[in-house]
């Protein structure tokens, strides 16, 4: 969990430490543990995100 007045990692404000980054994803009702369960296991030796735009910022 990040510290009060830093930036919150799941919203775009300061941390308020309410505890809701350290939930678990599949079952919020506890505390994540890093089992590892949400993560999905890859075919192949890497995951893989798609890329299907890119925003280049063109103003100076």
């Amino acid at each position: 969990m990040n510290k009060l007045g830093e930036p919150c990692v799941l919203e775009d404000r300061v941390c308020t430490a309410c505890g809701e980054c350290d939930l678990c994803d599949l079952d919020p009702t506890k505390q994540c543990d890093n089992c590892c369960q949400c993560i999905k296991t890859p075919e192949g030796d890497f995951a893989e995100i798609e890329i299907d735009d890119i925003l280049v910022n063109i103003e100076e």
